[in-house]
């Protein structure tokens, strides 16, 4: 690549001995000079001789009326691509132009094929896409949230479309009681865009369905091109229901995705996303329900164990009785043998008084000499002082008694 070329001139010819070059120094200077001389370039054509090599890389020819040129598209650049081209396909290819110095092949290396007339289409499409955003028919604050779980559903698309079909055992396989209304429109060829438009409108008005689905399979962008139309886009942004626009694979997108509420990348990811999932919703309530059940055994343990707690303090009222019977039973018979204690301690100390009184009774004194005297009233006289000469006084012993008359007093 570093090498130096020296161009002979005519006139040295005879001068200097001329400069030999190699086949493959040829054509590695005409390689890079092509390479630096001529940029990156779109060229139109037929396709023909087409190869797919075991490695992935694409060999063609591109031709017209009056020539053709060699072209190879490596692996690394065709994978990127939707769709496959196919002999005798008008397509455009943008390239650079280039030498296979192998075998001196004057050829194009292709980064990017499309099919011819997608340039103007592309640009339609980027051109509406803008005008229908600045009216701020895509702003998000305008999407509107699916239902989770639509009582019935409505579908726009085609009678004979393999995505209808598609669509069905979806929803089918989810969630088959969910009701669905078909508004059959074709998907394809002149006036289909209007016809979809109208199918649109139409479960709008009849607003029987909580929401739709606007959908077709694959194929190339001329195929979608009616859902690329400002009159789909316009009926899909005014519905009155929800719009989930599931148009072609993955890597397709129409201006109907834009204006839709929810953009799905199939029909069948379109189906799965209005749709509940009858076997995940089963699992998850089955899931709820043991976990509820774990619970209640858990509650119904713990409430057992306190139960059995309690019935362990509580006692049945005829046992109640029984040990309240015992009880007084048992308060009897300490009560009666506190009453016989009380009585024994009693009859002790009143023995034990008497005894005492036994001893001090006048009786037991009069025994032992002495005497009482009592005067005309009865009363005992105990100081000579207040008895009288002549006062009759009656005496008593511990044996008998005897009348007195006092004569004289001793003070």
């Amino acid at each position: 690549m570093d090498e130096q070329y020296n161009v002979i001139m005519s006139d040295d010819l005879f001068s200097a001995p001329p400069q030999i070059f190699s086949v493959t120094q040829l054509n590695r200077m005409i390689r890079e000079l092509l390479e630096g001389a001529i940029p990156l370039l779109w060229v139109s054509g037929e396709v023909s001789n087409l190869t797919r090599a075991a490695s992935g890389h694409w060999y063609f020819s591109l031709k017209d009326a009056n020539a053709q040129v060699r072209c190879v598209m490596f692996r690394h650049k065709n994978m990127y691509l939707d769709w496959q081209p196919q002999e005798g396909d008008k397509v455009e290819a943008r390239a650079l132009v280039s030498l296979y110095e192998a075998r001196g092949e004057f050829q194009l290396t292709v980064e990017f094929l499309q099919k011819a007339g997608l340039g103007a289409l592309f640009e339609a499409f980027e051109a509406l896409k803008q005008k229908l955003d600045l009216e701020g028919l895509f702003a998000p604050e305008k999407k509107r949230a699916l239902p989770a779980f639509p009582k019935q559903i409505g579908i726009v698309t085609s009678m004979d479309a393999a995505a209808l079909q598609d669509v069905l055992t979806t929803l089918k396989r989810r969630m088959p009681s969910i009701p669905i209304v078909l508004y059959p429109a074709p998907v394809q060829g002149k006036g289909a865009a209007e016809a979809i438009a109208t199918a649109i409108d139409s479960a709008s008005q009849r607003a029987e369905c909580d929401v739709l689905i606007v959908c077709r399979g694959g194929g190339s962008i001329e195929d979608l091109w009616n859902f690329n139309e400002e009159i789909v886009a316009r009926a899909i942004a005014g519905c009155a229901i929800p719009v989930v626009s599931g148009v072609g694979h993955e890597t397709d997108f129409t201006i109907a995705d834009f204006a839709a509420d929810r953009r799905a990348p199939t029909p069948t990811a379109a189906a799965e996303m209005i749709s509940p999932d009858r076997v995940a919703l089963m699992q998850t309530l089955s899931q709820s329900h043991n976990r509820m059940s774990r619970q209640m055994r858990f509650i119904l343990s713990e409430r057992a164990q306190k139960l059995d707690g309690v019935a362990r303090r509580l006692v049945h009222p005829g046992e109640r009785l029984r040990q309240r019977g015992e009880q007084l039973v048992q308060l009897q018979t300490r009560f009666s043998s506190a009453m016989q204690r009380q009585l024994e301690l009693r009859q002790l100390k009143l023995a034990t008084l008497m005894q005492n009184l036994e001893h001090l009774a006048p009786q037991h004194v009069l025994k032992r000499g002495y005497s009482l005297v009592h005067n005309a009233a009865g009363e005992i006289v105990r100081e000579s002082n207040s008895l009288k000469i002549g006062e009759e006084l009656n005496l008593t012993f511990a044996q008998g008694g005897a009348d007195a008359t006092i004569s004289h007093i001793k003070s």
